[in-house]
């Protein structure tokens, strides 16, 4: 195991099999101690500046139909904190939230034609739409506990965060039109889900491969 940092600043460690390899299980354990700030981030040590968020990936290429959706969604805003709570809360109304994986490689204009989204797709196009509007915006990984007592996922949380003057990085979950509190957990943040997904990897030779997720977050009081 070797750790570090990638090139967002978040911490990785990068693991190397040699094969053949049957399968690979990787089991990760942690106490998280949360707190509620109005979704303003506060105690990361950023090393990038706020305007590299500006770009787009393959993944949230600027979509006309998303910019058009933000701007009548801003429209009537006073600044930009409001305009990006306007926007958070139109795309909880727009679409229907789904729970299961996401599918593999969409895009969040491909997501945007749909009726439905994942957390996933929620936080793409939050990034492009922010993005439309000026604001940097990124997306984040990490974990959401509810009100129960256990809850098990098939795949971790993703939601976004965008840039405000005055006020640093602001979380905005669309999956539930409001921002993030004390009962989500931050793992990583980058362009695109892509960039930011808990796990990753890469291998050569002939053969296949799949990749099985299960998430289990359990509130202690």
């Amino acid at each position: 195991l070797r750790p570090g940092r990638d090139g967002f600043g978040n911490a990785v460690t990068m693991l190397y099999a040699e094969g053949p390899v049957d399968g690979i299980e990787i089991t990760v354990k942690g106490e998280v101690l949360t707190s509620h700030s109005d979704g303003v981030l506060h105690g990361v040590h950023e090393t990038l500046p706020p305007a590299l968020f500006l770009r787009s990936t393959e993944a949230t290429v600027l979509d006309t139909a998303i910019a058009k959706f933000a701007a009548n969604a801003a429209e009537g805003a006073r600044d930009r904190i409001g305009a990006l709570h306007r926007l958070n809360r139109a795309f909880h109304k727009r679409f229907v939230f789904d729970a299961g994986r996401p599918e593999p490689g969409r895009t969040a204009a491909a997501a945007f034609r749909m009726d439905s989204a994942t957390p996933r797709d929620m936080a793409q196009m939050f990034a492009v739409a922010a993005r439309s509007l000026g604001a940097p915006a990124r997306y984040v990984s990490g974990y959401h506990h509810n009100d129960h007592e256990v809850v098990h996922l098939p795949t971790p949380h993703g939601w976004a965060e965008a840039f405000v003057d005055g006020l640093g990085w602001v979380g905005f979950d669309p999956c539930t039109g409001m921002s993030p509190e004390e009962h989500y957990v931050r793992v990583a943040m980058a362009l695109d889900a892509a960039g930011a997904a808990p796990v990753a990897g890469s291998r050569l030779g002939e053969g296949g491969e799949e990749l099985d997720v299960d998430v289990v977050v359990q509130r202690e009081d």
